[in-house]
């Protein structure tokens, strides 16, 4: 049930695609989420029609190479467990899709089980 936005500069097809199974794993590695679980939207800018930017916020030095991931999910998992996600993404990542793990930016977002509809009109983990 997560819904991933992934977001890289001139990354082309392959690494796109790379980067979307890295994120994947990961999310049934360390939050056990099913393979057929798959709901992502995948952009890769040209720098010309679309670009990405980044400032070294932290003490983190990015490049071109970055690679923006916005998973939205619901509440209720732990800190360690998202920690552990980060981690494990930054692996793949660069595993899969020679990213640097520098360039790996992670966001999570939190909502509750009635936000969500799976197709139909109908808010499938709605309990009312």
């Amino acid at each position: 049930m997560p819904f991933v936005r992934i977001d890289t500069l001139r990354a082309g097809p392959e690494r796109l695609g790379a980067l979307g199974r890295a994120v994947h794993e990961a999310l049934g590695e360390t939050m056990g989420f099913p393979p057929d679980d798959l709901f992502q939207v995948l952009t890769d800018h040209d720098g010309t029609g679309g670009t990405l930017r980044y400032g070294g916020y932290l003490g983190v030095r990015r490049d071109d190479g970055i690679v923006y991931v916005a998973i939205t999910m619901r509440s209720g998992r732990p800190a360690v467990q998202k920690r552990e996600l980060y981690r494990r993404i930054a692996e793949l990542a660069g595993e899969y899709a020679g990213t640097e793990a520098r360039n790996v930016f992670v966001t999570v977002t939190e909502n509750e089980p009635a936000d969500w509809s799976f197709g139909h009109g109908l808010a499938h983990y709605a309990s009312d």
